[in-house]
């Protein structure tokens, strides 16, 4: 998962005025001393096993930590410190800046991703700096951690009332598990700071303006950042484009139709491979097996190895195996789709390795920091309802039209039992000039919220892949087309003259 309503900073009632930079008056900066800091950069290789840490050793990247302060309207108080990691230009004699990156989430892991972003810049990459960042209380950086069973705060309400209320239950736990563990740094886990984090990040690399990459939930992250400070922004990419307007806990409410087309064309790839997984020579007769596998769930939970899959569980394995359109991803599904019907049929089950994984992250407590910190970030920016018959009226709605998907992404969840945000959702200013990309069939940020937000901003432009059910394309899909598209921008500072329509790759026979 993933990742991914809003306010010209210069004009949000009750923004804090320490987000934005110093007025040319010559006022002092109270941010001065984390502005003007002394970076130690270091090897990125943290221990034997650190894979990451090699990853970027053999990029040539190195790595630093970042002082930010934990409230942003108490400068001298708390600190905490946010990991970086830098892969400098070399062709310096053309050299542009700086280039941040974001991979989404809200709580994904950044730090390591300049080594695949260089190379797919190409030569572009040269002349930038690639820095990788993991966000305040992500990865290497301050850690937050609410000790959950869980590593998502994102539930199938079941087939009914019961399961629903179990899920209510379910998310209420969880909030105040938050509140246990986590609650005197809870109400700093925002989007907005991240954006202030990003600002400290280019000051104390010593850059006037900064370039920006984001995926996913990163966009929006590009999107407040840019607004908050529009002077400080160079070229930004925002790559699985989040609408700022559907931006929070149920920024996945409309996404239906796109995962349901999705998950036909997985079935239609299924069918042809029959030979392979056994779920049905036809497309209908694989949905049909998913179908089956959340039917058996609802009467009992379904035994995968030593976990119990109940119909608040099954449909997120077939939801979170939706977001990559290629034959690797495709085939994840497919096993794990083939031995949640073995496990239907009562058959001793051992899960495939993505299936296990999968399993592991939603029902142990293995990556419970990734899940706190998306849900702190989801529930601090935006209030949610709290009236648990608004979703379960939503619920009932939306299983009418799909059964599968539609109570998902309708459910409650944490936020409906979080303390409300301390600062208004960011107005995503309207001249944002930036380069948006989006798959046609995105499961996650739907093509109809990329070409909402291009129409918003005439100043930007939209390279759109057809025919792809792709989450994330640049230097992740494989698409000539949008990748050049994006690096001559990255290269140049110039967008396109008119918007840029890619093919996707051709389905290969099985």
């Amino acid at each position: 998962m993933t990742g991914f309503a809003a306010t010209a900073a210069l004009a949000l009632a009750g923004a804090l005025a320490l987000g934005t930079a110093p007025a040319a008056t010559g006022a002092p900066d109270p941010l001065a001393r984390y502005h003007h800091q002394h970076l130690t950069w270091k090897s990125c290789v943290l221990g034997p096993d650190d894979d990451t840490g090699r990853d970027l050793k053999k990029a040539g990247a190195r790595c630093a930590d970042v002082t930010v302060p934990l409230d942003y309207a108490a400068p001298d108080g708390r600190t905490i410190t946010v990991a970086v990691s830098r892969i400098r230009a070399t062709d310096t004699a053309h050299r542009v800046g700086a280039l941040l990156l974001n991979s989404g989430g809200p709580g994904g892991q950044t730090l390591g991703d300049p080594p695949w972003v260089r190379e797919a810049m190409k030569e572009t990459g040269k002349r930038y700096d690639v820095v990788g960042v993991d966000p305040r209380f992500v990865g290497r950086s301050t850690a937050m951690d609410c000790h959950w069973p869980t590593g998502s705060g994102i539930r199938g309400p079941g087939h009914d009332r019961a399961g629903f209320d179990r899920s209510t239950a379910f998310a209420g736990e969880l909030a105040r598990d938050c509140r246990k563990h986590e609650g005197d740094v809870l109400p700093y886990a925002t989007t907005r700071n991240t954006a202030r984090d990003m600002d400290v990040i280019r000051a104390a690399l010593g850059e006037r303006r900064i370039s920006y990459l984001g995926y996913s939930y990163g966009t929006y992250l590009g999107e407040v950042y840019a607004t908050m400070f529009p002077d400080r922004t160079d070229r930004v990419v925002l790559d699985g484009v989040a609408d700022p307007d559907r931006y929070g806990l149920r920024l996945l409410r409309g996404s239906e139709t796109a995962n349901r087309h999705a998950l036909r064309d997985w079935a239609a790839w299924a069918a042809a491979r029959d030979t392979t997984y056994g779920l049905g020579r036809s497309r209908d007769a694989v949905l049909t097996v998913v179908d089956r596998i959340q039917a058996a769930a609802g009467r009992a939970p379904l035994r995968v190895g030593g976990y119990r899959v109940d119909d608040g569980v099954a449909p997120m394995v077939v939801f979170s195996g939706l977001s990559q359109d290629d034959d690797a991803a495709y085939g994840d599904l497919a096993a794990a789709v083939r031995d949640l019907r073995d496990a239907a049929d009562g058959r001793t089950v051992d899960p495939s390795p993505w299936l296990a994984d999968t399993l592991g992250f939603t029902l142990t407590g293995s990556e419970s920091a990734y899940g706190s910190v998306q849900m702190a970030i989801l529930c601090g920016d935006v209030a949610a309802p709290r009236d648990p018959e608004t979703y379960w009226r939503d619920v009932r709605r939306a299983r009418a039209q799909d059964p599968l998907f539609g109570p998902v992404t309708n459910n409650i969840g944490p936020c409906a039992f979080w303390d409300p945000p301390r600062e208004r959702p960011t107005t995503i200013r309207d001249d944002l000039p930036a380069l948006l990309v989006n798959a046609t069939g995105d499961p996650r940020t739907v093509y109809a919220g990329a070409r909402a937000v291009h129409r918003g901003w005439p100043s930007s432009r939209l390279v759109t892949l057809r025919g792809a059910d792709q989450h994330a394309v640049f230097g992740v899909y494989g698409s000539d087309c949008a990748d050049a598209a994006v690096n001559a921008y990255l290269a140049t500072s110039r967008l396109p003259v008119t918007d840029v329509s890619c093919a996707a790759r051709p389905v290969p026979a099985p």
